[in-house]
């Protein structure tokens, strides 16, 4: 044992049981206790049952799917055309379209928000005025169930196409040459090469963007509650805000750790499927 090491060891072990395996400890025992005029009772199993009987729970969980199976295909798509035409030698200023495209990745969360919510202003926002040029009625994006949901999903696809873009263009690159050589002397054609060839290679590459994107839709919070606060009727509302609002808003902070532990079991589910599938069959 290297006594040296483990003291320069110390220091990050400590904060990490200090910032992350006292807090989580914590978190899993208060979702088995509920408080109530200050006094804490243990309830067991209760919590986690209340979430079945929540229809807000379902409700936000409802959003979260639907984020998934609409915007994160929509934004896997698109970044895998990027990132396809960015990687063709014979595009001009490749360097600058790779950086204008990756920008609003290092954009911060509030920031973006705040910028979208005063574009999709019903009244004077930049978007409505866009359309009022074609003689298009204002819409009013946030306020209404449908429109809201569909600012919210274009937002996050603003926000984060260019970041799976930047590493589906890597996965591109490491492509060996050889193989579109092949594929050209076999007779295929751009989209029979893109198919045949570069789909499967970037098959571990898609399937990990994919498998992130899922658990960052399970966990969104901040676009929705800047944006439209959960609403309106509760049509944005995702499991983290929820969670959120009853923590620190309600204060039922029992309810929102089991909120939080439902939330890990499904992202461990989720990182157990993708294990499953990236790992290379027999």
């Amino acid at each position: 044992m290297h006594r040296p090491g483990m003291w320069f060891a110390l220091p990050a072990a400590a904060l990490l049981v200090i910032f992350f395996a006292y807090p989580l400890a914590v978190s899993l025992l208060q979702s088995f206790f509920k408080t109530s005029g200050g006094v804490s009772t243990f309830v067991g199993f209760e919590q986690y049952a209340r979430m079945f009987r929540d229809p807000l729970v379902i409700k936000s969980l409802g959003n979260a799917l639907l984020i998934l199976v609409v915007q994160v295909p929509i934004m896997i798509a698109l970044a895998v055309g990027l990132a396809y035409l960015l990687n063709q030698a014979w595009l001009r200023f490749r360097s600058g379209f790779r950086l204008i495209t990756f920008l609003p990745a290092i954009t911060t969360l509030v920031a973006y928000s705040v910028v979208f919510r005063v574009i999709m202003t019903t009244d004077g926002g930049m978007l409505n005025q866009f359309l009022a040029l074609f003689g298009a009625g204002p819409i009013d994006w946030l306020n209404n169930e449908w429109w809201a949901r569909v600012a919210v999903i274009a937002s996050i696809t603003w926000r984060w196409t260019g970041y799976n873009m930047v590493i589906i263009l890597a996965g591109l690159q490491s492509i060996p040459a050889e193989l579109y050589e092949a594929a050209r002397i076999d007779g295929a054609g751009r989209w029979q090469t893109f198919w045949h060839v570069v789909v499967p290679q970037l098959r571990p590459v898609l399937i990990f963007t994919t498998v992130t994107s899922t658990i960052g839709a399970l966990q969104l919070f901040d676009e929705n509650f800047i944006l439209t606060g959960g609403g309106p009727n509760n049509a944005t509302l995702t499991p983290v805000l929820y969670l959120y609002k009853i923590g620190f808003q309600q204060f039922d902070f029992g309810y929102a750790s089991a909120l939080a532990w439902m939330l890990v079991i499904l992202t461990g589910i989720i990182a157990v499927i993708q294990f499953r599938i990236m790992r290379e069959k027999p």
